[in-house]
């Protein structure tokens, strides 16, 4: 079963410098401390002249914004992605806005480098001009663009780039029907399989898609994927949602259920509003959890999240009730590991000593599975106790650290 929404808490941090929507929106590290970045979009104008190049950096450990160069390019351009290899950051894709109404994709490949701070030069330009595509990484080295849009309809196109060679290749193309191809869905990898949920279907007003497609890379070929889809349930779409992995659960977050033109519009008519959703499925059995009423407001508009360890994401900025372009930023981290929960009565004697310098017990008649976290979400530990044996801690650096425990009819987490 896919993990419990509830269990996400979203925090609202310092805000960006500006309102801004339809941005990219990565993590990198300088020095060691994550940041999260965004690049491109459109500002509270919402016209087509609010278009920017402009970007921004935030610094996880202070909690502060700051303005960085903007997107080396000669305009302003929206539905841009960004992913992070190897610490690089690539801006890929996007489109340009123009007073006559015209949109023309780009072909461009942006480098910044969170180390020095600066940009760059381009890479190798996409063989096809694409935009609000779904992109994702495989281990570290390639990037899947998959779908999208490109100048004047939808394209089942799959354009993988390897940053080290610089090098574009052709992957095996998504079905070229309504069902595949799609721009404004987004998606994730695990293990060695894409999935990407929702978006724009080709047709009258571009109506939103509720396929789930799946596409199972070939680890000798990694150009060669295997395409199936499934719907998750009949009436459950999305667009422009932010997409991601929360332990071994797909999670797609905020976004809307209908789909509209940059200035937040329906194509169908009308001003379209977030669903304020979040979204978990089951990777294996495609059983999905929805949380609507506990999560607070999640904009729309939403072209990226920020992974900055495995439990803590971030989002910023995006569209807000009435399509408000919000300058939220909104950390979200998967609690479950970070709060003190008890799902059953405390354990029989306590979790003693507490602090710990060696031996931890667990109660007296507790034996199971044991996870021990640093505060940042990193796992440093796991092992199984039988009854009454004691954790050993000896060798961890003195910290703060969080005690996730499952014996087999509940879980307890404990500082």
């Amino acid at each position: 079963m896919p993990l419990n929404a509830q269990d996400l808490l979203i925090t609202p941090m310092a805000p960006l410098p500006m309102p801004i929507s339809n941005n990219a929106v990565v993590e990198g590290w300088k020095n060691g401390v994550a940041q999260v970045y965004s690049f491109g979009g459109i500002d509270s104008t919402k016209l087509f002249s609010g278009i920017t190049l402009s970007s921004f950096r935030y610094d996880t450990q202070n909690d502060s914004w700051d303005t960085i160069a903007p997107l080396p390019d000669t305009r302003g351009k929206i539905a841009v992605a960004a992913s992070n290899v190897q610490n690089k950051i690539y801006i890929t894709g996007g489109y340009y806005v123009f007073a006559n109404g015209n949109e023309i994709s780009s072909d461009k490949v942006h480098i910044y480098d969170p180390e020095t701070n600066a940009y760059l030069p381009d890479g190798a330009s996409i063989p096809l001009a694409i935009d609000d595509h779904v992109q994702v990484v495989w281990r570290d080295s390639l990037i899947y663009l998959i779908t999208g849009w490109s100048n004047t309809n939808n394209r089942n196109v799959v354009q993988i780039y390897n940053p080290a060679l610089d090098e574009w290749y052709a992957g095996t193309s998504v079905p070229n029907t309504n069902a595949y191809k799609a721009f404004g869905a987004s998606g994730m990898i695990r293990g060695d399989s894409i999935f990407y949920f929702g978006g724009a279907k080709s047709g009258n007003n571009f109506p939103v898609s509720n396929n789930l497609r799946i596409g199972i890379i070939d680890t000798l070929d990694p150009t060669q994927i295997t395409w199936m889809d499934t719907v998750i349930a009949a009436p459950l779409v999305g667009y422009r949602m932010a997409a991601t992995l929360i332990e071994h659960d797909l999670y797609w977050i905020g976004g809307s259920d209908e789909t509209y033109n940059y200035d937040g519009i329906a194509y169908a008519g009308g001003g379209v509003e977030p669903n304020n959703r979040v979204l978990s499925v089951d990777p294996v059995t495609f059983s999905y959890g929805i949380d609507t009423s506990s999560v607070q407001a999640i904009p729309m508009d939403l072209r990226g999240i920020a992974r900055v360890n495995a439990h803590v994401f971030y989002l910023a900025g995006g569209m807000e009730a009435n399509q408000k372009v919000s300058n939220k930023c909104l950390r979200i981290r998967y609690e479950n590991l970070f709060s003190i929960k008890e799902h059953r009565p405390i354990l029989t004697g306590g979790v003693y000593p507490n602090p710990v310098n060696n031996a931890l017990m667990l109660g007296k008649d507790f034996s199971g599975q044991v996870q021990l976290f640093s505060e940042k979400g990193e796992k440093v530990m796991e092992c199984y106790l039988a009854k009454g044996e004691p954790m050993q801690l000896g060798g961890l650096a003195a910290g703060l650290y969080l005690l996730h425990t499952k014996d087999g009819q509940s879980r307890i987490v404990k500082r």
